[in-house]
């Protein structure tokens, strides 16, 4: 019967693993199996191979034939290389030991590549998750610098607006006090000229109105005398001039009067 090297797909879906089986041409690709030899993993970088090459070799030399997919797999992990090795020892080319040692070096080889691809890969992922962070750092520096900035200015706004209100309160409390310095001598003023006689006169006239009916007739009679003193005073002048012009005239009609009373003595 012919012989198969194939894949059976195990695992769930979208996240698939692989087992390495030889089995009848005529099964179904998951179903029985002769033996399996070996294991794949494709969701790792890079895929991870598990094979056991002596059995692997044991079975393609008794002519199983490996699908397509099982042979790359195959001479990736050097079981082909290691068949074209034992074929050359059947040849006479070279001996058993310098073919161990070849694929011995080939494997040291596959390993270190192996090894440095599954380096770039881990400094690849880890180069992303630092480009991610680093970019999501520089967002959340980004927001809280906006933040910031948008809470200082906020109180750049706040510290201008209450320094023009206290502009505004200072200009205001300005006016009022110039205004309130203009208005003290008049109101001043006005409250003193209102509490001096007023005040002092009209309880008086409102409490006792019969003195003030009172010095209201005593002060006509004192003015009645005034009145009748500067008559007088004017009167006075005027007389006085009078009685010098009389005694002037007196005087002077004494002499004459001498002089004929003289005259007739002299005639006597």
């Amino acid at each position: 019967m012919p012989v198969k090297i194939r894949l059976q797909r195990h695992g769930r879906k979208k996240r698939p693993f692989y087992f390495i089986v030889v089995a009848d041409a005529r099964a179904p690709r998951d179903g029985r199996f002769i033996e399996r030899i070996g294991s794949f993993n494709p969701m790792v970088e890079p895929p991870l191979i598990n094979i056991d090459i002596d059995t692997t070799l044991d079975w393609l030399s008794k002519g199983a034939q490996p699908t397509n997919t099982a042979r790359s797999i195959l001479s990736k992990s050097g079981v082909m290389y290691k068949k074209h090795l034992q074929r050359g020892v059947a040849k006479g080319a070279f001996n058993q030991e310098e073919a161990d040692r070849q694929f011995m070096e080939w494997m040291r080889e596959r390993s270190e590549q192996t090894r440095a691809q599954m380096d770039a890969t881990q400094k690849a992922k880890a180069d992303k998750v630092a480009a991610i962070e680093k970019a999501q750092r520089e967002a959340r520096e980004g927001k809280a610098n906006a933040a910031m900035a948008e809470a200082k200015a906020a109180e750049e706004a706040a510290a201008a607006e209450a320094a023009a209100s206290e502009a505004v309160a200072s200009e205001e409390s300005a006016d009022a006090a110039g205004e309130a310095v203009a208005e003290a001598p008049a109101t001043e003023e006005a409250p003193a000229a209102e509490e001096s006689p007023a005040a002092e006169e009209t309880p008086a006239v409102a409490e006792e109105p019969a003195p003030v009916e009172e010095s209201k007739e005593a002060a006509a009679p004192a003015e009645e005398s005034a009145a009748e003193t500067a008559a007088d005073v004017a009167e006075t002048p005027a007389e006085e001039p009078a009685q010098v012009a009389e005694t002037t005239s007196e005087e002077a009609e004494a002499p004459k009067a001498e002089d004929a009373a003289s005259d007739e003595s002299t005639d006597a």
